[in-house]
């Protein structure tokens, strides 16, 4: 059967894909797969229905690759799709074991920094009391900061690093900031992480049904060279359970590669000139 990916149209021009697609769209189209648009705007908007409008009924399971969607609007587009005959070849459960830390840390302990989170609404400003009861859960101290997804390490000072989590005033303080900055966009709540000094610039690894198939730099940092070790990482990808993920991995000071973070590889950037036909050569088709 033939691959077929599900890719957000340009909002400016709808019946194209989205730039930032764009070229993987036309690597899956050159070797035989089939590009399909995903109205991001109206999903975003609540109507599912009208998102996949221009998805073919019957069309078959589909693999995605866009921007990343909420939880919520993932479950909302496997519906929708399903209605029209098009299941995600990644069910909703799986997206958000990937997507949001809570989910894959457990699978992920010893391999990664030391983690505690407490869930919030997006604009919500816990008091600094819990977040001194959730630092106690972590070893003393230096503590990154971030929601169940991402970070805002390009405000490092401001809005991501604690130099020391007994401070219970600065943690507030970075906390609240980090907040305020994902304003609408906060996923799940704050997640507070031991810090560890890292020796190399972060790795990118694309894993398709528990097997690496593409190892590369972050897209953060796209020049950088990347070795990483998999083989301790492997049996925790495959007990994770989730067919396409990705993660990010870089070599602590005492020379162990620790996962940084994980991710659903469906919204995972690439560094640019990845070998994007190589990723898609090995996503299984729905047959």
């Amino acid at each position: 059967m033939t691959l077929s990916v599900l890719f957000c149209a340009d909002p400016l021009r709808p019946r194209r894909v989205d730039e930032h697609f764009h070229a993987e769209a036309e690597i899956l189209r050159a070797s035989g797969g089939a590009p399909i648009l995903l109205d991001l705007e109206a999903l975003r908007g609540g109507d599912a229905a009208e998102a996949v409008r221009r998805v073919p009924r019957g069309a078959g399971a589909l693999w995605y690759r866009g921007w990343m969607l909420s939880a919520a609007e993932y479950h909302a587009l496997a519906k929708a799709l399903v209605a029209r005959g098009a299941p995600m070849m990644t069910p909703p459960d799986s997206y958000q074991r990937a997507h949001e830390l809570p989910g894959w840390y457990d699978t992920f302990a010893g391999l990664t920094p030391q983690s505690a989170w407490l869930a919030l609404m997006p604009r919500e400003l816990p008091a600094s009391g819990r977040l001194a009861d959730v630092a106690r859960e972590l070893p003393p101290g230096p503590l990154v900061v971030k929601d169940y997804v991402k970070s805002r390490k390009h405000e490092w000072d401001e809005a991501c690093y604690v130099p020391d989590s007994s401070d219970t005033a600065a943690l507030a303080r970075v906390v609240h900031r980090m907040v305020e900055l994902q304003d609408e966009f906060l996923t799940g709540g704050v997640v507070l992480r031991a810090f560890e000094e890292y020796t190399t610039a972060e790795a990118r690894v694309w894993w398709v049904d528990g097997d690496p198939v593409l190892v590369g730099p972050h897209p953060d940092t796209p020049d950088a060279d990347a070795f990483p070790d998999l083989d301790p990482v492997r049996p925790a990808v495959r007990a994770l359970g989730c067919r396409f993920v990705t993660t990010d991995l870089a070599r602590r000071v005492d020379g162990a590669w620790r996962v940084v973070e994980v991710g659903d590889g469906q919204v995972s950037d690439l560094h640019t000139g990845a070998d994007v036909g190589d990723l898609y050569f090995h996503l299984p088709d729905p047959g």
